[in-house]
């Protein structure tokens, strides 16, 4: 165990941003860390739209890990009217701006941390660790694809220009380690580079390589060629070198979670692999309109179904990113739907123990939005996925998931309304075809190689413990936050 002069614990800071999907893989970093020997401080901002489910996650996580500290950054004012509507521009002005925060809390710990662990969206506190000669380094919680993608993105912003990537509509991208990519693909808040989201985001890709290290939440023989092109630092044209890269994952929450008790004495009752299981994350919404046409699919499929429904998104600016009301089943699905398809489905309102959910047996195949986490407890759960992205960097994950890993297919139109038709053919596919039976097949294996990275002496364990030597091996030399040669 490391420990300071005084005999106590060596302290790691983490710093994720206000989203759900950051926060829970920095907490389960922080556990593994607490269970190293090392003492963790999770360090957190207020999200600039506060619909609850951040602190409340906050509040369950400082139960759970007693051993974490969380510690709370004064709020900070943001720009009255923000020119971009993409949350991410929002994420980049709040941890800008709370870097003098972060310093005062910084410099007021004694013994001063080891080192200080960023989520990409806080790369910004760069600046902040030069002056204590902290070293940094960076969590990045998707997969080796996307990393790929944003260490390769200054490049593609010099090689693109004057162009938009929404303008490059269908072009592939060229990117080391990741099948080809169109242009319109990438990031949404990347797709016009007018936009505030898109400077700031080229800002932290070209921050990323001033990290002692990179940590990733994947494991090598889910994402091999994604990792050696990133490791042989061929995503970085500039002549800098790449940090050294260790691939940890899955970092996933597996424990029992309050609630969800209804579908899984639901599922408790059905077939193996019986059921599809319909999530689209915390914050997916469809409108009314496409939450019909997802209904009548499923009920013409004749398969049966665990769908959790979330109420459409407002269509009033002030409330855009508030929490979305309890919906109102009746209204929102077809007549009769619920009362037709009450013998093989379930329809449950907002929120399901997902990771619980994918465990189960009964459970055969997952419509997803592509969100990193959600992924993950698919591969570890061994379940095939039907991929249906929505936000943020999930249509690249589609395409890595469908093209690359073959742990998925894909839901056609969903750049757009997608038709019950195709709901109900992929539905079919995915548990009636030789395809949908290779698909699970190539899932099982998956699952196997998830499991047997974390075990004893596999490549994600090695990786992790050779990290926390590193995190454990004293503090910078001086020179502050810079480069470490692979």
């Amino acid at each position: 165990m490391a420990t300071t002069e005084n005999g106590e614990k060596e302290m790691v800071v983490l710093y994720p941003p206000p989203a759900m999907g950051h926060l829970v893989s920095m907490v389960e970093l922080g556990r593994l860390f607490l269970h190293r020997g090392l003492a963790v401080t999770i360090v957190t901002v207020d999200p600039p739209l506060n619909t609850g489910s951040i602190a409340a996650f906050i509040a369950r996580a400082s139960a759970a890990h007693p051993g974490i500290a969380f510690h709370r950054l004064p709020p900070v004012d943001l720009p009255p009217n923000p020119s971009s509507h993409h949350l991410e521009a929002l994420a980049c002005a709040l941890l800008r701006r709370s870097n003098s925060n972060l310093l005062a809390f910084l410099r007021s710990l004694s013994p001063a941390p080891r080192a200080l662990v960023l989520d990409m969206f806080c790369l910004f506190a760069l600046d902040v660790a030069v002056p204590l000669h902290l070293p940094c380094f960076l969590f990045y919680t998707s997969g080796a694809a996307a990393l790929a993608v944003f260490l390769h993105l200054p490049s593609l912003d010099v090689a693109c220009a004057p162009s938009s990537f929404r303008d490059l509509a269908g072009t592939p991208l060229s990117i080391p380690g990741v099948p080809p990519l169109p242009a319109d693909h990438m990031c949404l808040a990347l797709l016009d580079r007018d936009d505030d989201a898109y400077r700031g985001l080229v800002y932290l890709s070209n921050r990323m390589p001033d990290v002692k290290g990179i940590f990733i939440n994947t494991f090598r023989e889910l994402e091999p060629r994604a990792l050696e092109a990133v490791t042989a630092g061929l995503c970085l044209t500039d002549g800098r070198s790449t940090p050294p890269v260790y691939p940890i994952g899955p970092l996933i929450t597996e424990r029992k979670t309050d609630g969800g008790g209804e579908c899984l004495a639901w599922l408790d009752a059905l077939p193996n692999a019986s059921v599809v299981f319909l999530c689209f994350g915390s914050i997916g919404q469809f409108e009314e309109e496409q939450l019909r046409e997802i209904a009548t699919g499923l009920d013409r499929s004749g398969h049966r179904f665990l769908w959790v429904v979330r109420s459409p998104p407002s269509h009033d600016p002030s409330k855009r990113f508030e929490a979305p009301p309890e919906p109102d089943l009746d209204a929102l699905l077809p007549d009769g739907f619920l009362e037709r398809t009450r013998a093989r489905g379930l329809v449950v309102k907002a929120w399901a123990p997902q990771s619980e959910v994918l465990r189960h047996a009964a459970v055969g195949g997952f419509v997803t939005h592509c969100g990193w986490n959600s992924v993950l407890e698919a591969v570890v759960a061994g379940v095939p996925m039907l991929g249906w992205p929505l936000y943020a960097e999930q249509r690249m994950n589609k395409v890595f998931l469908v093209e690359e890993m073959q742990v998925a297919a894909a839901v056609e139109g969903y750049e757009g309304l997608v038709p019950a038709e195709e709901i109900e053919t992929k539905v079919r596919w995915l548990m009636e075809s030789e395809g949908g039976r290779r698909l699970r097949e190539r899932a099982a294996d998956m699952k196997e190689m998830a499991a047997a990275a974390v075990g004893e002496a596999g490549s994600s364990q090695a990786a992790l413990e050779e990290l926390v030597a590193q995190l454990k091996g004293g503090k910078d030399n001086g020179e502050g936050v810079g480069n470490t040669e692979s």
